[in-house]
């Protein structure tokens, strides 16, 4: 996942709904293309996450040992410094980057 590269902004901006929306022409399949790839990053960024701080898991509960853990705190912080998924979701999509298809609009055509 190359979440970690991208160049979306880590606040809320402002958009424009009408420059969302260009592509599909409807605001509500904008909103659920973005929320559903948002989903996804969601789901990658908390593997990862788990995966790493697994390594630090031991098999006894020593609340001390939990406290100096400073690797872990660090990571845990990296993390929580990146663009929340919708934010990159939103970015992917305005650049272009987020593949989707409307079922029901292809059986018409």
């Amino acid at each position: 996942m190359d979440f970690k590269k991208t160049n979306a902004p880590t606040n809320t901006i402002t958009r424009d709904l009408m420059d969302l929306c260009k592509d599909t022409g409807n605001i509500y399949e904008t909103v659920a293309i973005i929320g559903k790839r948002a989903n996804q990053i969601s789901v990658a960024m908390k593997e990862e996450l788990t995966r790493k701080l697994q390594e630090f898991g031991s098999s006894q509960d020593n609340l001390e040992e939990i406290f100096e853990n400073e690797e872990q705190i660090q990571i845990s912080r990296y993390y929580e410094r990146l663009p929340k998924p919708t934010l990159i979701a939103t970015q992917e999509f305005i650049e272009d980057k987020i593949y989707y298809r409307n079922p029901s609009k292809e059986r018409e055509i």
